[in-house]
C-alpha cells in the first residue's frame, strides 16, 4: 500500500468522504457563492463611483478569494487518488492505518492515523501521509523500530499496534456549507 502512495507523487491520497467533501465545497462555491457575490458586485457597481465604493471593492475582493479557492479545489480534485483503507489488511502501516507508537526515550505511547493532507488534524493525531513521521512509518510492521530526524534531535519509536479506524469517525472538524462561505 505504501508503494501506491510513493508511485504517484503527483496524486493526493484521500478517502471517498474527503473527496466528496472537496466536490461539495467546489460545487457550493461555483453554483451558489460565486453567483451571489457576482450579483453583489453588480449591485454595488450600479451605485456609481467605484473608486470610493466599499461594497464594490469588498465584492471584487471576495470574488478573487472564491476564484483562488476554486482553482485550488479543482487541482486537488484532479490530482486526487481515492483510497479505501477498509480494503487493506493493515498488517503494515499504510494510508488509513491507526498506529500506536512507543517513544523509546520516554516509554510513552502516541497514536496517529495516516490520512490525506486535507483530512489531517495533527492536533487530534490525524497526520498527512506526506508528513515526515508518516513517511517514516509507511510499510513498517508491529515491533519495527524506526528513527525520525527532527530539527534539534532524533526520536526513536517502536510500532506497538496497527489497526484501522475510519478516518472521518476520528475527525473533530468536518467542514460544512457554513464553513465554505467567505464572510
Amino acid at each position: 500500500m505504501g508503494s501506491i502512495i510513493s508511485q504517484n507523487p503527483n496524486k493526493e491520497p484521500m478517502t471517498i468522504e474527503g473527496y466528496d467533501l472537496l466536490v461539495e465545497e467546489f460545487k457550493f462555491l461555483l453554483e451558489t457563492e460565486k453567483p451571489k457575490t457576482a450579483e453583489e458586485k453588480l449591485v454595488a457597481a450600479a451605485q456609481g463611483d467605484r473608486s470610493e465604493n466599499a461594497d464594490y471593492h469588498a465584492a471584487k475582493e471576495k470574488l478573487r478569494f472564491i476564484d483562488k479557492r476554486l482553482d485550488y479545489l479543482n487541482k486537488m480534485i484532479q490530482n486526487s487518488q481515492i483510497i479505501n483503507p477498509e480494503l487493506h489488511s493493515h498488517t503494515r502501516v499504510s494510508f488509513g492505518s491507526t498506529v500506536t507508537l512507543c517513544n523509546i526515550d520516554t516509554d510513552e505511547e502516541e497514536k496517529y492515523t495516516l490520512c490525506g493532507v486535507l483530512e489531517s488534524e495533527p492536533e487530534y493525531g490525524l497526520i498527512s501521509v506526506h508528513s515526515p513521521l508518516a513517511r517514516s512509518m509507511i510499510s513498517k510492521e508491529v515491533d519495527d523500530v524506526f528513527k525520525i530526524q527532527l530539527p534539534k534531535s532524533t526520536k526513536e519509536y517502536e510500532i506497538v499496534e496497527i489497526t484501522y479506524i475510519n478516518i472521518f469517525s476520528l475527525k473533530k472538524n468536518i467542514r460544512t456549507k457554513v464553513d465554505f462561505s467567505f464572510h
